[in-house]
């Protein structure tokens, strides 16, 4: 609608006669039609500024956050490295741990080992040495039974060829002379 006006201007000012005007001669090309290319210009002008504002505000809004977002992006980048090194050293320090819980234990098990080895050989001498004295006192003990049945059969042998010997005569004999050698009967 601008245009037309504007068309309507240029047409009203220009003359119609020879020389034709500035209108008919340079804007009057058949297909140029300059007043679309106007009309173009001052729709794109229009826009522009109306919308620069909000398109500017927009872009600084979206500027600012993505700005913001980079911010927030490189500090959690920055935390999560902290806590990498934190954790790797964790870990560095779980593996010295362990490496060091390990020499610790195996050097228990040889104390252990050793303890219980010297346990084994006292706990061995004593009971060699408690084997040998039972056996020393039983060994005592046979030779003690040994020599009073050796006597008691020595006695019931003795007994025996001595009653196989005396008769009655024999007999009373015998207790004739136990009877003098005692002082005799009165």
């Amino acid at each position: 609608m601008i245009i037309a006006v504007i068309n309507s201007i240029l047409l009203s000012a220009a003359p119609h006669g020879a020389g034709g005007g500035f209108y008919n001669e340079w804007m009057n090309i058949p297909g140029f039609e300059a007043w679309k290319f106007v009309n173009l210009a001052i729709f794109v002008a229009a826009m522009t500024f109306i919308l620069r504002k909000r398109l500017s505000e927009g872009f600084k809004q979206k500027r600012e956050e993505i700005r913001a977002d980079l911010i927030r992006a490189e500090n959690e980048k920055k935390a999560a490295l902290e806590r990498l090194t934190e954790i790797e050293g964790k870990i560095a320090q779980k593996d010295t741990e362990k490496a060091t819980i390990i020499a610790r234990a195996k050097a228990e098990a040889e104390a252990d080992e050793k303890e219980l080895s010297d346990l084994t050989a006292a706990d061995t001498a004593r009971i060699k040495g408690q084997a040998q004295a039972e056996l020393t006192r039983l060994a005592n003990q046979s030779r003690s039974a040994l020599r009073r049945f050796s006597a008691e059969e020595s006695v019931r042998i003795a007994e025996e060829r001595l009653r196989s010997q005396i008769d009655g005569a024999v007999d009373a004999r015998l207790i004739k002379n136990g009877i003098a050698e005692i002082g005799g009967m009165n």
